[in-house]
């Protein structure tokens, strides 16, 4: 670890240079956070119920908010691994350019605005919702299962998956089988999403001591259960058409999109064990991220179509 990095684990109270404003942005992850909020946004717009675009907006400003609380402290609290580890060493309470203070303050201060903001624009159910994936995502995967077990990501994923449902709260005002749908969709494409991740980052991980799958069990096992995972999501993908939420222009989408992964994760399997690079596993990753985009973008756009041929059967 760096003497910079160092001094600002062991002293959280010590002075660093001015931050800028972009490093206050950064505190609060803005990829992860643009993620949640479009997963959020699809849940509101795919509700049975209208709810006025103001409050809505509102709301996917409150899940926003929460997700980037919760970003700021997980990067409080793992800041001496992320000084660790190549891909995050650039954050900016590792380099010293925001106070660990500061970012602790920033995180329970936005968690506490994002609750009231959501409660006051919608309801009590959403609101729950939210608190629940901030504490979860703080408590259960940053604090207690992180640095402690390879299914870290499995049990932790659940965190990332509350954004569709909260939207789909927001608007009905409780959990309906869709919602749990979409929660199911996000909590199966988490593994496998952040183990392709971990097997071309394994060193990072192993250097941090944090035991990722490939780092605890190795790569032949961490593919195994990629691939158990994406056969697993493609059939679950199918569950907001077959609960009629939308029709079957999501419903093809999902079955192209489902193979495509298992395809990669297929290929992936098939990588020698001992490749260093994993080059299949890195693309896997960019896909995975494309897939979950690709796969939520299908869901307005089979709503509206829907909507609209009804409205021109009507007019007709």
């Amino acid at each position: 670890m760096s003497d910079t990095a160092h001094e600002i684990w062991t002293k959280p109270g010590a002075a660093v240079s001015t931050a800028t404003v972009r490093d206050y942005v950064d505190l609060l992850k803005p990829r992860v956070m643009s993620l949640v909020v479009f997963t959020a946004w699809i849940g509101l717009v795919i509700a049975p119920v209208h709810i006025h675009p103001f409050a809505a907006a509102l709301a996917v400003l409150a899940v926003a908010l929460g997700s980037g609380a919760a970003g700021a402290i997980n990067m409080w609290y793992e800041r001496d691994l992320d000084a660790l580890m190549a891909r995050t060493a650039n954050r900016p309470l590792p380099r010293g350019r925001v106070a660990p203070d500061d970012a602790l303050g920033l995180g329970v201060l936005l968690s506490i605005f994002s609750l009231v903001l959501m409660a006051v624009a919608t309801n009590y159910v959403a609101m729950a919702l939210l608190a629940a994936a901030i504490l979860f995502y703080v408590f259960v995967y940053t604090i207690w299962l992180k640095r402690r077990t390879p299914q870290n990501i499995v049990i932790g994923g659940a965190a990332g998956a509350f954004p569709p449902m909260i939207g789909w709260a927001a608007a009905t005002g409780d959990v309906s089988a869709v919602g749990v749908a979409l929660f199911a969709l996000i909590f199966l494409w988490t593994p496998p999403h952040f183990w392709a991740l971990s097997l071309y980052r394994s060193e990072d991980y192993r250097r941090a001591g944090v035991p990722m799958l490939p780092v605890v069990a190795g790569p032949r096992e961490t593919k195994r259960q990629m691939l158990i995972y994406t056969l697993i999501l493609a059939p679950v993908s199918l569950a907001p058409t077959l609960l009629g939420a939308v029709g079957w222009i999501y419903g093809a989408t999902a079955i192209v999109l489902g193979a495509a992964f298992i395809g990669h994760a297929v290929l992936v399997w098939r990588t020698a064990d001992d490749e260093t690079a994993h080059p299949a596993a890195r693309r896997m990753f960019f896909f995975s991220l494309f897939y979950l985009a690709a796969l939520f973008a299908a869901l307005p756009v089979d709503h509206f179509v829907a909507r609209l041929i009804s409205t021109q059967m009507i007019g007709g």
